[in-house]
């Protein structure tokens, strides 16, 4: 057995929904990508596709990502905390999205509100953030599906809805 496997330091993972503790550090970061489920992904593309041809018909050159760009959701920073509590045990939790670098300082006594992920395997998530040190606050912020589809896919599919209603308004006089 060599020195590191004697002085490894246990970590805790699944925990209550509420931890206090002393702010340890970030662990090494790694991205993370949300999927968007197939039939939204499909409806979405469908309807701005309708939008698309109606605004290639009038000339207009439309921005036009393919359904596995729409399917590959949005990547996040995925980032290991570690907290010490007062009887000197350390917990890590998954922390997704970012804070602002001068949020939290090494020794910080935090106050975390966590929630178990579905894969069981994962350590819980933080969800919010509080530093009792500065009573700051904080929510890590990542991106969602309706902001990775966009603004413009979205308009165009909303476009795109309203000429079908359009349409099947019209053919079912």
């Amino acid at each position: 057995m060599d020195d590191t496997e004697l002085h490894r330091e246990r970590i805790l993972r699944h925990v209550s929904p509420i931890i206090t503790g002393r702010f340890i550090g970030y662990q090494a970061s790694y991205t993370r990508e949300v999927r968007v489920g197939r039939p939204l992904a499909v409806s979405v593309y469908v309807a701005a596709g309708i939008a698309q041809l109606l605004g290639s018909l009038l000339r207009m050159k439309p921005a036009r990502r393919s359904l596995k760009e729409l399917r590959m959701g949005p990547e996040f920073p995925v980032t290991p905390v570690r907290l010490r509590d007062d009887l000197g045990q350390t917990y890590e939790i998954e922390m997704h999205g970012q804070l602002p670098q001068s949020a939290l300082h090494r020794g910080d006594l935090v106050q975390v509100r966590t929630e178990p992920q579905k894969d069981r395997t994962l350590p819980v998530k933080l969800m919010q953030v509080v530093n009792l040190t500065t009573m700051q606050p904080l929510t890590p912020r990542i991106p969602t599906r309706w902001s990775h589809l966009g603004p413009a896919v979205l308009l165009q599919a909303a476009a795109g809805l309203m000429v079908t209603g359009l349409l099947v308004a019209a053919l079912l006089r």
